[in-house]
């Protein structure tokens, strides 16, 4: 029997997307790569566990859901966290961004300096800019400024970036129009923090990055892995954690955190055996953006 992989998920380094493994295994993923795997019978996904530890009860965990934790080891992750708002002293310097995924979908988020725009890639931002930078408590207090001023949420469901990816604007100066409007409006609100030094309206667009010029639209996406399922398809696009895969029933998005807390093992079939199911709907505008 052949030797089971674990992913350890989708990672964003300057050459280009890469499929971790425990261990420290590295996939480089390159456009026209073909992507293929299946899931043994009879085996289980189990928790992946917590900062670094394994999951002390081995427990088993639903195959849709993304986190790939229990319930324990999902609040020990959490702990200590800058998204969950449970980290006060961090003494880095942080960075206020804006983010577009598609048309009517921006988001105002927070990175740590030293992270570059790594964060921005993993979470499949097609284009940002940045609004300042400052300390921690700083860049925290302007990101709900702008949540409360402007409406703009600090969360959006991937389901709905997959969506408004399906239906880009064609040039990059199209796809900046949104932000740049709520860049404007931002800067000309008061009460920013003293210690946060704005950043001007510098656009950066990730189209080319994830190779999302000239891809088919997707007609599904994976829903989960199941026991004896089996994922194969050519890779045409990748955007956050979500691959394009193209397959014999056109182009199916995998969110690549489903493969987490399952044994991995190869195949050599082109079909693909998993749920798939279809995309959402293009969310709606977002009020307050105009």
């Amino acid at each position: 029997m052949a030797q089971a992989w674990r992913c350890a998920g989708l990672r964003w380094p300057a050459d280009g997307p890469v499929l971790m493994w425990d261990g420290g295994r590295r996939s480089p993923l390159t456009w026209g790569k073909r992507v293929a795997f299946g899931v043994a019978e009879g085996s289980a996904r189990t928790c992946v566990g917590a900062r670094g530890h394994a999951c002390p009860l081995a427990a088993e965990v639903p195959g849709r859901g993304t986190g790939a934790r229990c319930e324990v080891c999902a609040r020990l992750d959490r702990a200590h966290s800058v998204a969950a708002d449970t980290l006060a002293d961090d003494p880095r310097p942080y960075r206020v961004y804006l983010a577009w995924f598609g048309p009517g979908t921006a988001k105002v988020g927070i990175t740590a300096v030293r992270r570059g725009r790594a964060r921005l890639l993993e979470q499949g931002a097609v284009c940002f800019t940045w609004l300042g930078s400052g300390p921690l408590m700083a860049a925290r207090r302007t990101e709900e400024l702008l949540r409360a001023a402007l409406r703009v949420p600090d969360r959006i469901p991937y389901a709905d970036k997959r969506a408004a990816r399906a239906a880009l604007p064609a040039t990059a100066a199209e796809r900046a129009v949104e932000i740049a409007s709520l860049h404007a409006r931002a800067r000309a609100l008061g009460g920013w923090p003293e210690s946060l030094t704005p950043a001007p309206f510098e656009p950066v667009d990730h189209v080319g990055v994830f190779g999302l010029t000239g891809v088919p639209a997707a007609v599904g996406q994976v829903r989960e892995l199941v026991p004896g399922g089996a994922v194969s398809g050519e890779l045409v696009a990748a955007a956050g954690p979500d691959l394009h895969l193209l397959t014999d029933s056109g182009v199916v998005v995998l969110d690549t955190r489903l493969l987490a807390g399952w044994g991995l093992v190869p195949v050599t079939g082109r079909e693909s055996a998993v749920p798939v199911g279809p995309l959402k709907e293009r969310p709606a505008e977002q009020d307050g953006l105009f």
